[in-house]
């Protein structure tokens, strides 16, 4: 499975993104603001390919685990460089985009510049739901950001 992040644009705050699977729209993505170097838990993924893979470790497992009754782990990109974990989330505030790629259903811009994602979370069940049967059956699922 190919997971494709393609940034539209790098916003002060934010950045926002268009989320395909295997070549087809399925919605949109938010991450932290572009900046030239890594800033702790400010600063969006660099462009690169990465694998995804199920993670159960942490409280982050935990909580979606208490919220989500699909959950089976969290979908964490392997081997971004500066970052020591990195997941497809849900949410739109600063602390969740922190190292992280909200997915939505909706994209937009506010009047402050930030880039924004609606319907987190049922883009986030959908979304997970094509990961976990694919890793599961024994695919690789790879996300390809640029």
């Amino acid at each position: 499975m190919k997971i494709q992040v393609i940034r539209y644009g790098y916003g002060m705050d934010s950045t926002g993104g268009l989320l395909y699977v295997d070549d087809l729209h399925v919605g949109y993505t938010c991450e932290d603001q572009r900046q030239e170097f890594k800033v702790p838990e400010e600063t969006c993924i660099p462009v690169g390919r990465y694998q995804v893979v199920l993670r159960n470790e942490g409280g982050m497992n935990v909580r979606y685990t208490e919220r989500f009754s699909f959950h089976r782990g969290m979908l964490h990109l392997l081997r971004v460089p500066d970052f020591s974990w990195v997941y497809f989330h849900v949410g739109n505030d600063d602390d969740d985009t922190s190292g992280c790629i909200l997915v939505g259903l909706d994209g937009s811009r506010s009047t402050k510049g930030e880039y924004t994602v609606g319907r987190s979370v049922i883009a986030y069940t959908d979304l997970y739901k094509l990961i976990y049967a694919a890793i599961k059956s024994g695919e690789e699922v790879w996300v390809e950001v640029a």
